[in-house]
């Protein structure tokens, strides 16, 4: 087999590889993931958050109503706190909508005894057995005022039999970040130690979204090393781990539940499931309460729709370690935010994602075009030198040794490299799959349209060829989805398969052939966005190619 043929082959196949393992693969298990998954540390004399509890699911609307209230709402959120166990346990985003052009809007927290209960606590726990503290079921005053807004914090108390007050003075901004100041006010003459804890609690697992090219589930970043555990890996075992600094939470593809931990005090994470998701922090050093004395305590709470500027926002104004990694950006991270940059500043420039991707898309051909134009000059005079290697061929047909020399003096004479074709594809690669990230994780691109029938750019194209882009009235299968965008990639990839020198193995052609038939479906489910980056990616290489082949001659090899 010809060399080129061979690379060929090899460059398509490490393709399809790299395809299935971002894509469909789960990730290679080692024996340093499994020391990692196993490790768990040494034993604390912080006290336990358990809490035996007997919830009997409801409604979401009969949930919110069976306990006293205070609301809060900002630009961003409304919602309400719970005075029965003083938790964050009702949250909407007021600027997305659960479906496009819907009216929902997008509900994250919920009471604990709802099906979908999702929802946060704080407080102070402690190892003597005889303090009453206050609990999930202890029912919380609210003092001055009566609505939480980014002008107006609110002040919760509860206090127990013994003399001991505990107070919560909570606050928000105008966007997602709620500031918890806890107090214990000890007006006995008695000691006390206290730890400060805080904790998100989810019922059950979402729907999950990816297909292994996503992180969804429970997440942190923990002295400077990013956590990520599946929720049925914690369904399994356990993690616990002790930190000095980081972050904690419970991540979707769009949205972010967390906590930040104390600054400048150890602490140590827990992510369990006993009948429900728990991702905590308790610290690990006890503060004193003396006689007569109050000790206190602060905390932040994010519960953020994962915007870049409202995540990298955050991380750097309250200085929370790799907060930014919250988007799950991928290994191709270095790649993949740039791009989004590139991508959100042409946005800003043309006020659409759909021209944002195109101008990209010339960006990217820009910066590659020397590395382009090397390529098809080789492939030029490689389709130039076609005629000769077929007469190579049938002269030394029956001596496979002496064809491979004269195959090889041929591209030395004439200063082709047969590997020089694959460049293009293999610079293409790690964008196409930084692109797709882009479009599959960041909210950005969430419910934005491009111009006809594309209406959210982060979803396939929704027409098929199986009822004539909709002319015919009825639906089609999801699998026969293939529409007019990934139709014009294919045809597009066909022509240009076509400027390229033809395999000279009858078979491979063949193969070849087929390859913009099997992209074709193979992107069809994909992002509009991605599809349409590909297809202009390909009118701007053919361009290229047929200017570079026009200027390439080769010499009548005798």
């Amino acid at each position: 087999m010809e060399t080129r043929n061979i690379i060929a082959a090899i460059s398509l196949s490490a393709a399809v590889i790299l395809l299935y393992t971002l894509f469909f693969a789960p990730p290679p298990v080692t024996q340093e993931s499994i020391a990692e998954k196993n490790k768990t540390e040494q034993s604390s004399d912080a006290p336990s958050l358990d809490q035996k509890e007997n919830i009997t699911e409801i409604s979401r609307e009969q949930a919110l109503s069976e306990s006293e209230r205070i609301q809060f709402e900002n630009q961003s959120i409304i919602g309400s706190i719970s005075l029965k166990g003083a938790a964050i346990d009702d949250l909407t985003f007021k600027e997305y909508n659960v479906v496009l052009n819907g009216d929902e809007k997008v509900n994250l927290l919920a009471p604990r005894n709802a099906k979908e209960g999702y929802l946060i606590e704080s407080g102070f726990i402690t190892t003597d057995k005889n303090v009453e503290i206050p609990n999930s079921n202890s029912i919380w005053s609210v003092s001055g005022n009566k609505k939480l807004t980014a002008q107006s914090p609110i002040k919760l108390t509860w206090a127990n039999d013994q003399g001991i007050t505990f107070e919560k003075e909570i606050s928000i901004d105008d966007k997602f970040l709620f500031t918890v100041k806890q107090r214990v006010i000890n007006s006995t003459n008695n000691k006390y130690d206290f730890y400060s804890y805080g904790q998100i609690i989810r019922n059950e697992a979402p729907e999950i979204t990816n297909f292994y090219i996503l992180h969804e589930g429970l997440v942190a970043t923990l002295d400077d090393e990013l956590i990520e555990e599946d929720y049925d890996d914690i369904e399994e075992k356990k993690f616990s781990r002790t930190a000095q600094k980081g972050w904690l939470g419970i991540g979707d593809k769009y949205w972010i539940t967390s906590l930040i931990p104390p600054k400048g005090k150890e602490f140590k994470t827990t992510f369990d499931y006993k009948n429900k998701f728990r991702a905590n922090f308790v610290a690990t050093e006890p503060l004193e309460l003396n006689s007569n004395s109050s000790i206190e305590d602060k905390m932040q709470i994010i519960v953020a729709a994962k915007r870049v500027d409202v995540i990298d926002g955050y991380a750097e104004s309250l200085k929370i370690d790799k907060f930014d990694l919250t988007i799950d950006w991928g290994f191709l991270y270095f790649i993949t935010k740039p791009l989004f940059f590139g991508i959100d500043y042409f946005f800003k420039l043309l006020g659409n994602y759909g021209l944002a991707i195109i101008a990209i898309t010339i960006c990217i051909r820009l910066a590659f075009f020397p590395l382009a134009n090397f390529s098809f000059r080789s492939m030029a005079k490689m389709k130039a030198l076609t005629p000769e290697m077929t007469r190579l061929k049938e002269l030394h047909k029956d001596d496979k040794m002496k064809l491979q020399q004269a195959m090889m003096a041929l591209y030395k004479k004439e200063k082709v490299n047969p590997m020089s074709g694959c460049l293009p594809i293999l610079v293409q690669i790690p964008v196409f799959f930084a692109l797709y990230k882009v479009l599959f994780v960041t909210i950005e691109m969430r419910h934005m349209p491009f111009y006809g029938w594309i209406q959210d750019l982060s979803e396939r194209d929704p027409t098929s060829l199986f009822n004539l882009f909709g002319l015919l009235p009825y639906d089609v299968p999801s699998f026969l989805m293939i529409g007019a965008w990934p139709i014009a990639m294919g045809i597009s990839m066909f022509v240009q398969m076509k400027l390229n020198p033809a395999p000279t193995d009858p078979m491979q052609a063949k193969i070849f052939m087929f390859f913009p038939l099997f992209l074709t479906i193979i992107l069809a489910p994909f992002p509009a966005g991605l599809v349409i980056y590909w297809t202009v990616n390909n009118i701007l290489t053919m361009a290229q190619q047929v200017f570079i082949m026009k200027r390439t001659t080769v010499k009548t090899v005798t």
